[in-house]
């Protein structure tokens, strides 16, 4: 199943070029341009602090929207570019590519553990340690998966958890070729021994 798209508001950004651009931005608006699909491209404008704050917040270029403009369809856009001022490291303009329910694309998605008290390595007070709490993957814009699963029934303390090991949405594949570790499951602080640790410590290291 989708996951929930969120709503990405803008206005049309009457005129074009240079001038334009600086009076959107003399208004408190960032600049942008939405293109690709079967539409021409349309001039759009974002206030500043919006998108200020959505770029705070992070994954915003990998991060598929729904475009609501008046006056136009709404539309599934995902970022290609956002340009920022060399000295200030702020917004100045941004790109937005409209996309089909076939095209395929990069996101990042949620990993949800369940059936943690059929865990044998739990019970005895190991700690699950998240490695990676989101997965990077290829899937088509128009089946998003809103999470993957990790079942954890079963694993016991010393197990490690591989992106190989989980079940992924049809349609969907890892962007990363390598069979990356996504979780383990470890003695309990008071009982691993400081060559556990390194090795814990080294295997996280790895992932990064």
């Amino acid at each position: 199943m989708a996951g929930e798209i969120p709503d990405l508001h803008a206005e049309v950004r009457t005129g074009t070029g240079k001038g334009a651009a600086r009076q959107a931005r003399r208004d408190g608006n960032v600049p942008g341009i939405v293109f690709g699909g079967d539409n021409d491209p349309l001039s759009i404008q974002i206030p500043f602090n919006v998108l200020l704050k959505r770029l705070k917040a992070g994954r915003f270029k990998s991060t598929l929207f729904n475009l609501k403009v008046d006056g136009h369809e709404d539309v599934r856009v995902i970022c290609r570019d956002v340009q920022r001022d060399v000295v200030k490291d702020l917004p100045t303009h941004f790109d937005l590519m409209r996309l089909r329910r076939t095209s395929r694309i990069n996101l990042f998605i949620h990993v949800d553990f369940i059936n943690e008290d059929a865990a044998p390595g739990l019970k005895k007070g190991g700690v699950l340690t998240v490695v990676r709490a989101e997965v990077e993957l290829n899937v088509l814009a128009g089946d998003i998966p809103d999470h993957i699963t990790v079942d954890l029934t079963g694993k016991d303390i010393g197990d490690v958890i591989h992106i190989s090991d989980v079940v992924l949405p049809e349609g969907a594949k890892p962007t990363v070729e390598r069979d990356f570790v996504i979780a383990n499951i470890s003695a309990p602080s008071g009982l691993r021994s400081s060559g556990d640790a390194d090795a814990a410590e080294d295997e996280e290291a790895a992932e990064e």
